[in-house]
């Protein structure tokens, strides 16, 4: 080896050295964890602590349609699914089911990561908790319910502003860079310090900006209001009451400690479809008021808050559910995740959509591609 081979060497193990000196004392660690897996995956259960939710005794059976399987959907649809790895295709029509498909090994049983359609699910317990009392209105301030938010601009953040993504705290939403606070929530073991951290950037209530770190705040706000692990809370007033046929799971920052609200519920296309079913029905499931209608209704309204990034009115995002509010005359609402999780209700044909795969498409709109185009071939075959 020569004398500049030689050198480059060791300033290489000097310079990561360094770095993982910087990394340490910077009590960024989880960096390791978020280079060595690349990119989040449907399958991180597999590599998360979990806390289970567990179905009911008796689970309540989907009805199946008497053409169960046999409607023809169009081809452009099969070439999306293979593009985009789909691994879970459900169609429910009028409360029963009408069409699904597995690829890759699943099946009806399979969990799979919400990502975010956690979003959704923290929304609906929010709903629960108002419906209970355990919180009295989503104008009560956070502070009520968590000390850090009691002093400074932060103490005027209210539940609707989170609801709403417009905290105006500075949480960056960067899914690539691993040393972004998004992948240091993902990866690291300390949610609570995570959010601790942040800081009131702007005033809150005036601006639309996505950010996980706001349901993040409403899972600790629910944890607070109700006395319970998110999981347990979800468990009882949620999985159970709804005949879940199958136990579900959220993934915690670490063992014994906190789920991640904003992601990483794990299940399969029938149950999620049940989360479908409670909003397609305004929150009322087989006669019981799980979510008061008003709520819902609240729920499934635009903000109209101008988006930070565009200043375009926001038309598309209520509390935690994306929104298509005129789509080809067609009133359509959904919960969806990063890799193109999708729990899609278009109520005017009582019809529940379910997507689970590997990847997403281009957005058009703030609409990923592919919402549309499952939406136009489930309106194909459903008159």
């Amino acid at each position: 080896m020569n004398r500049r081979a030689k050198r480059f060497g060791l300033g290489t193990v000097l310079l990561l050295g360094l770095l993982a000196a910087w990394l340490h004392m910077a009590d960024k660690n989880y960096v390791y964890k978020a280079i060595y897996h690349n990119f989040a995956d449907i399958d991180d259960h597999l590599i998360f602590q979990q806390r289970k939710i567990k179905a009911p005794a008796k689970p309540v059976a989907w009805a199946v349609a008497k053409n169960y399987n046999k409607v023809k959907l169009p081809p452009e649809l099969a070439k999306l699914h293979e593009k985009l790895e789909s691994v879970a295709f459900l169609v429910v029509h009028k409360d029963s089911i009408l069409y699904e498909q597995y690829w890759d090994g699943y099946s009806e049983k399979s969990k799979s990561n919400s990502f975010s359609m956690a979003k959704s699910i923290v929304s609906i317990l929010v709903g629960v908790a108002l419906e209970e009392g355990a919180i009295k209105s989503i104008e009560q301030p956070v502070a009520d319910f968590l000390p850090d938010f009691k002093k400074g601009a932060k103490a005027k953040i209210r539940l609707k502003h989170l609801l709403w993504m417009s905290s105006g705290l500075n949480w960056d939403e960067s899914y690539m860079n691993p040393l972004s606070v998004t992948t240091e929530a993902y990866y690291g073991s300390d949610l609570k310090k995570v959010i601790k951290s942040l800081e009131a950037v702007d005033e809150p209530g005036k601006k639309f900006s996505y950010k996980s770190g706001d349901t993040q705040i409403l899972g600790f706000v629910l944890e607070a209001a109700t006395g319970k692990h998110l999981s347990d809370y979800a468990e009882e007033k949620l999985w159970k009451r709804i005949g879940a046929d199958h136990n579900a799971e959220w993934s915690v920052d670490h063992p014994g400690g906190n789920e991640k609200a904003y992601c990483c519920f794990f299940s399969n296309a029938r149950d999620f479809a049940r989360i479908g079913k409670l909003y397609l029905h305004n929150g009322i499931w087989n006669g019981d008021t799980i979510v008061d209608p008003a709520y819902v209704k609240a729920s499934l309204t635009p903000s109209g808050l101008p988006d930070a990034l565009t200043g375009e009115k926001t038309d598309f995002y209520g509390y935690q559910w994306w929104l298509l509010p005129n789509y080809k005359g067609q009133s359509v609402f959904y919960a969806r995740g990063i890799l193109g999780q999708y729990i899609i209700v278009m109520p005017e044909k009582e019809i529940i959509i379910v997507r689970l795969g590997k990847q997403r498409g281009e957005r058009i709109n703030n609409h990923p591609s592919e919402v549309l185009t499952m939406i136009d071939a489930v309106n194909e075959v459903v008159k």
